[in-house]
């Protein structure tokens, strides 16, 4: 739970600490509320440690965030109802900005100390009660805004039974003023001489004039109360678009609250409220029609005030029609907005005015791209298997109004005239790719509640459509980039001319597929590492950035499409040593040089390799010439395929590096800054059970290791002196597999579609030892010679059971005679002659074969 959240879930007496711990000016309440989230993910207190340059770079991200937020509030705002906001906002930023800009990391020591107070505090409110700070399931958290809410609400409702009251008091003096007239009436034709029709007729003016007086009063509290309600529905209308403002951060990855519980029981008793003026109205339309005077208020206000109060319910009726969840497929992605032609995705529309009329039927129906005459070249579909369903109040485990549409497919519409649709290639027939169309689906819902019809639609965010699974990636950039934007749903050719976004809001959206990956963000300096490759060493929170520059442009690939593959390899292979804070990942070469050589020997760090397009992780260590000068070393990146049959933890710990020596070593010894390496990966390799070398198994156990050469820059098979021990020569450039029995000693497999040089000292014998049990098979791959070196001043000379075998080939065809047609391969006949080989009497099968005759002694 975020920190701010249980600041605001505190006590009357810890919630007034806080109060004073923000009573001076020198960081605002409002943009400690505004950027809760982003303040709390920056680690501050490494900022005050480090350069001045970080303080930096959060002080301008903190000013583009602030005018992100003040665009929102401008974009949001209707009738100016929250001016004050603004106007509190904007004068926080210009008093940070004044404060701040010669020296932003007074800033960041501010803010670190502000954290840790905020933290003292709750900790105290904690061990005074431990379940007051626990959230409530789905609860709200009360904001100023929303008390204010709560107030109107309460307010209104009992303003609605005042209003009550006084019509049943105007329908009482109605009813009264009516039998006393129709008295006066009557005494007037019996008796007009009376001499007390005078008095009575005055009575009756009076009582007339007090009518007239009470109708005006009602009809002025109704005046009122509209006023009220459109007060309230613009509360809840900001409060609706700051949901989905939320909702559409959640999309892209931001961890955001997009409950709507809070938002249906205000929309419920406004509208609860609004049907109840609705029948007060209805009921002076009654009292009109059974008396009217000369003069009377009704006839000319009743119908204006109704003609209005119907707009309002029908505006707030038709702003409480959501989509509640937006199109998401099950698999192959669970990314939302993202749909795959003929695959079944789900989708969920609420109405958060839960009132309903039992006796009409509630359908809603689905279409996409209603507009579709203005998408030329777009493609077009067919929703499978049926496009409406019923809305039902209240089911099983899901409260309200709710129309679940799940297990609904696309089906693409075939081209006029070709006979197939134009998404299988992801080719365009008109200006813009698969991977670039915009398409929004529509809901619309026939509504009726006492008497009063209107018909109301929502449209889900625009969403990308593929029909391959290879066009994911890019699909899913276009739907970060549009929505990260806040590009209108309804302008489906939003990517014919995408506009620019800056660094400050697309690092946030960066950091957002992280954490919501794989529950761990970017920090300031991955952040800042992404930026220069980017934009350049000289990146700030406002250098624009193209759709070209993150989508498309790159030497063999975009940008996106490798930032994406790294977080493929996260979640497949790396995830747990992500998250745990193992793996440095996003940092440069020359940062990495400058991290490592003010380090030990052997301390080494990971990080994503820049040039893998679908992900890769590399490992880089230093070491120590003579002279104390450093040397770095990293190894080939290891990717998805390296990985699925070798996990990193067990690649670090087995990593064997051979150099002049005979013993190989493990270069790695401490992940930075100076952690044990085995104390860091420790928990993450495989389990290995010790081997008994008395114990008697059919085969060896063994284990895979990666090894790599110190001499990075020597040929792939050097010359090597005689007088020299002989070496096992690895290429640096990529590493080898050794598989290792860890019961016996170490046996080298050979893989077979490589050749390999065996160097000989010609000095000293070459022993071969074979197990005497089993034979011993050279396997050789016979398209690739196996060599064999040894000195050209000796003659060559092979034993084999102490008799000597001819050195070459010719010797050898003498020898075998006929065997010896193709000296590629000694045991072929030459191609083409298959028909004409005759095999020795030798390979010849007899007639008939003699019984095995064995008793007890053969065995």
């Amino acid at each position: 739970m975020a920190q701010w959240q249980q600041i605001r879930m505190l006590d009357n007496i810890h919630r007034e600490q806080v109060h004073r711990l923000y009573s001076d000016t020198c960081l605002p309440m409002e943009v400690r509320e505004y950027l809760a989230y982003w303040i709390e993910d920056q680690n501050w207190n490494q900022v005050v440690q480090s350069d001045c340059s970080q303080a930096c770079w959060l002080f301008q991200t903190m000013l583009a965030l602030l005018d992100e937020q003040l665009g929102r509030l401008v974009w949001h705002a209707e009738n100016n109802s929250d001016m004050v906001i603004k106007h509190n906002l904007r004068r926080s930023k210009l008093s940070l900005q004044n404060r701040y800009q010669e020296h932003p990391e007074d800033l960041a020591n501010l803010i670190a100390g502000l954290l840790r107070e905020e933290r003292a505090i709750l900790s105290a409110a904690q061990a005074i009660s431990p379940t007051r700070l626990e959230p409530l399931p789905d609860a709200s958290l009360i904001t100023g805004q929303e008390n204010n809410i709560e107030e109107r609400l309460a307010e209104m409702r009992k303003a609605i039974q005042g209003l009550k009251n006084s019509i049943e008091q105007l329908e009482d003096v109605q009813g009264i003023f009516d039998f006393r007239f129709s008295a006066f009436k009557i005494l007037q034709g019996s008796t007009p001489s009376d001499p007390s029709l005078g008095d009575k007729w005055k009575e009756l003016q009076d009582m007339i004039n007090h009518l007239d007086r009470c109708r005006k009063d009602v009809l002025a509290g109704i005046q009122a109360l509209l006023g009220r309600s459109d007060t309230l529905r613009e509360l809840l209308l900001l409060e609706l678009s700051m949901w989905q403002d939320r909702q559409r951060r959640a999309c892209i990855g931001d961890a955001c609250d997009t409950s709507l519980r809070q938002l249906e029981k205000w929309y419920t008793g406004s509208a609860e409220d609004l049907f109840h003026l609705l029948c007060l109205l209805q009921t002076l339309d009654e009292l009109h029609q059974k008396m009217t005077y000369e003069g009377d208020p009704l006839p000319l206000q009743l119908h204006p005030l109704k003609q209005r109060l119907q707009e309002q319910i029908v505006c707030l009726l038709k702003s409480a029609f959501v989509v509640e969840i937006q199109p998401k497929m099950p698999f192959p992605s669970r990314r939302p907005l993202l749909l795959k032609t003929n695959s079944k995705f789900s989708v969920q529309v609420r109405l958060l005015v839960k009132l309903m009329d039992r006796d009409h039927k509630m359908e809603v129906k689905m279409e996409i791209d209603r507009d579709s005459a203005a998408l030329v070249g777009f493609r077009r579909f067919n929703i499978l298997p049926s496009n409406t369903k019923t809305m039902v109040k209240d089911r099983p485990q899901v409260e309200g109004l709710v129309c679940d549409f799940s297990h609904i497919m696309l089906k693409e519409q075939k081209s006029c005239g070709s006979g197939k649709g134009k998404g299988g290639k992801g080719a365009s027939e008109g200006t813009l790719p698969v991977t670039e169309e915009l398409h929004v689906i529509t809901f619309t819902l026939d509504y009726c509640y006492q008497g009063l019809q209107c018909q109301l639609q929502t449209s889900t965010f625009p969403v990308v459509i593929i029909s391959n699974t290879n066009q994911a990636s890019s699909a899913w950039a276009s739907i970060l980039w549009c929505t990260m934007l806040g590009a209108d749903p309804k302008n489906q050719q939003f990517f014919s001319s995408p506009p620019t976004a800056s660094w400050a809001k697309l690092s946030e959206v960066l950091s957002w597929q992280f954490s919501d990956a794989t529950k761990r963000g970017l920090d300031v300096n991955q952040l800042k590492m992404l930026g220069e490759k980017l934009c350049g060493s000289r990146v700030t929170p406002q250098s624009p950035i193209t759709w070209t520059q993150f989508s498309k442009s790159g030497d063999t690939f975009s940008f996106w499409t490798w930032l994406d593959g790294i977080l493929g390899l996260i979640q497949e292979h790396l995830l747990e040593l992500w998250k745990n804070n193992l793996i440095m990942g996003f940092v440069s070469r020359k940062r990495e040089r400058y991290l490592l050589k003010q380090k030990r020997a052997g301390t080494f760090l990971l990080r994503f390799s820049e040039t893998t397009r679908d992900g890769g992780i590399t490992c880089t260590w230093v070491e120590y010439n003579n002279d104390g000068s450093p040397k770095i070393h990293s190894v080939m990146p290891y990717t998805k395929t390296e990985l699925k049959s070798l996990a990193l933890p067990d690649i670090i710990h087995d990593y064997q590096l051979f150099a002049e020596e005979v013993r190989p070593e493990n270069p790695l010894k401490f992940l930075y800054p100076d952690t044990p390496r085995n104390d860091a990966f420790g928990p993450y390799y495989s389990e290995r059970r010790e081997g008994d070398l008395t114990e008697k198994k059919k085969y060896l156990g063994r284990r895979l290791i990666r090894v790599s050469s110190r001499q990075q820059d020597e040929p792939r098979t050097p010359e090597v002196s005689p007088q020299e021990p002989h070496l096992l020569e690895v290429s640096p450039e990529e590493p080898r597999v050794l598989e290792v029995s860890p019961e016996e000693p170490h046996i080298l497999e050979v893989n077979p579609q490589e050749p390999r040089i065996l160097e000989v000292n010609p000095q000293e014998p070459h022993i071969l030892e074979v197990n005497p049990q089993e034979p011993h098979i050279l396997a050789v791959n016979p398209q690739e010679p196996h060599v064999l070196e040894v000195n050209p001043q000796e003659p060559h000379v092979l034993e084999v059971n102490g008799e000597f075998l001819p050195d070459n080939l010719d010797a050898v065809n003498t020898l075998f005679g006929s065997f010896m047609l193709d000296k590629n391969d000694p045991f072929l006949p030459p191609p083409g002659e298959e028909e004409q080989f005759e095999y020795p009497e030798l390979f010849r099968l007899p007639d008939e074969m003699p019984e095995l005759n064995l008793d007890e002694g053969d065995f």
